[in-house]
């Protein structure tokens, strides 16, 4: 039996939560009515803009450019700083509603989630006349609207929620992808990042179509182990489950949120030294290994990307941990500004079975690892800044 899955998402969420927030307290002026954004502070010329009113994308403000930039395509613009703590409130409240009618809800990010409609379907009849009635319960008792999509898949659903906007129903099945989807410019498809397009067009490679009839072996090359899973997403296929509850990593991990969005992979690396140096630590202080290594990034919308690698050889060095995790950045981050950079070490073990190959030297890991040792107890004797890391980015 075919799954049925929603994408339910809030139409621009930041701005429409400023809004309500707004005139729960006595404004006057609903600002997803006038030319406004919702951005950081306009006196440092990389604040940029986190959410748009209709109006202001009418003058070609687009989400991501400077608010410098903004202001001059709309020198009347309204500015409105973000309220991260409501609308992590709005967020809770639009989830916890969604409850009422299934427990198998994913959060995606703070303004979005799927819905495994197929487990509870008996109960509440035709998928498409309940997503209307949904959409419509949100608006009237939330006060904000959303976008369901409907698919057979999670990338499916997600792709037809973004169909058009806003407080819209749309379907994307198996049976309609080459009808709706394979038409569309190859950027439009779910998971094709800024770094990945350039390079689909330079095989000429352009819409979506192309992509879902393109030949395996041209394009391994290029894309390795990534290629059979592009062809797929084009072709709407996509097996991943609806989790709601995601389990509890028996690892180490170690976040860190930046005092200022991060624009270039120096600043990320930068901020990953850090962090892949407390793990270490932490797994050295156990005697424990990892051989796994995953980065977690959260960009300036809130939303989280994570991207993991399985190790020949187990390790607990800092420089392996840091290299590793550059490697993962370079895979995945498509130039969106970071907020929030962490890295988690999992599948730990207690003992280390290197295995040498023809470009290893286990001399040189038992040197790193002599190295980290002297290092962790200078830190534990005098305190963590007695040595700073030399920035070997440049």
């Amino acid at each position: 039996m075919d799954r049925i899955i929603f994408h339910i998402d809030v139409n621009n969420a930041f701005l429409s939560w400023s809004a309500k927030y707004l005139l729960q307290n006595g404004s006057k002026l609903d600002i997803r009515e006038i030319p406004s954004v919702i951005g950081g502070d306009e006196q440092r010329r990389a604040g940029i803009v986190l959410a748009k009113s209709t109006i202001a994308k009418k003058f070609g403000i687009v989400t991501g450019e400077t608010l410098y930039s903004a202001r001059r395509k709309c020198p009347g613009l309204k500015i409105y700083p973000p309220m991260h703590t409501f609308y992590q409130e709005q967020s809770n409240l639009l989830f916890n509603y969604l409850k009422n009618y299934s427990p198998d809800i994913e959060t995606f990010s703070i303004d979005e989630c799927f819905l495994d409609y197929g487990k509870v379907k008996k109960l509440y009849g035709d998928q498409l006349s309940f997503a209307n009635k949904l959409k419509n319960e949100i608006k009237e008792k939330l006060g904000f609207t959303v976008n369901i999509g409907i698919g057979n898949n999670k990338l499916c659903a997600k792709m037809a929620s973004d169909f058009s906007k806003p407080n819209q129903v749309h379907t994307l099945y198996m049976n309609e992808v080459e009808e709706k989807i394979w038409p569309l410019p190859i950027e439009e498809l779910f998971g094709i990042g800024r770094k990945t397009s350039p390079k689909l067009h330079d095989l000429n490679i352009n819409y979506i179509r192309d992509l879902a009839n393109a030949d395996y072996s041209a394009l391994y090359p290029y894309f390795k182990n990534q290629t059979a899973i592009l062809i797929d997403k084009a072709k709407g296929i996509d097996n991943e489950p609806v989790i709601s509850e995601r389990p509890e990593y028996k690892g180490v991990s170690n976040t860190k949120t930046l005092p200022k969005d991060l624009t270039t992979k120096e600043e990320i690396f930068n901020a990953l030294r850090g962090v892949a140096e407390n793990i270490g630590i932490s797994l050295r202080k156990d005697n424990r290994y990892a051989k796994v290594i995953t980065i977690i990034l959260k960009d300036c919308y809130f939303k989280v990307y994570t991207h993991q690698k399985k190790l020949k050889n187990a390790t607990n060095l800092n420089l392996e941990i840091f290299n590793i995790a550059k490697k993962l950045v370079n895979e995945i981050w498509d130039e969106t500004p970071i907020r929030l950079v962490g890295i988690r070490a999992d599948n730990l073990v207690n003992e280390l079975n290197y295995q040498v190959s023809l470009f290893d030297s286990f001399e040189d890991v038992k040197k790193l690892s002599k190295l980290d040792e002297t290092v962790d107890k200078l830190k534990d004797k005098y305190g963590v800044d007695i040595i700073k890391t030399a920035n070997s980015d440049k």
